[in-house]
């Protein structure tokens, strides 16, 4: 469903967006839907990476080493006599 809205625009732009408009045979509106289209997919593209980013450096990744000797064996001094 499409909604009409209302901005407010120098007239200086508008007659440059106008031209610009007509050299890519299309119209203001349409113009800044697409745009507008594009910069919210974009924010959404980059949050649901962030997300992503953030869940796998909560978890951390397996790299495929072995642990050789638990963490308490290493720094258990008792050993070291």
């Amino acid at each position: 469903m499409k909604q009409n809205i209302t901005l407010s625009i120098d007239k200086d732009l508008i007659v440059r967006a106008k031209i610009l408009a007509a050299r890519r045979r299309t119209s203001i509106s349409k113009m800044l839907a697409e745009d507008l289209k594009m910069q919210v997919e974009q924010s959404e593209r980059y949050e649901t990476a962030k997300k992503k980013a953030l869940f796998n450096l909560k978890k951390g990744l397996h790299l495929g080493g072995q642990q050789i000797t638990g963490r308490e064996e290493l720094h258990d001094r008792k050993n070291l006599r």
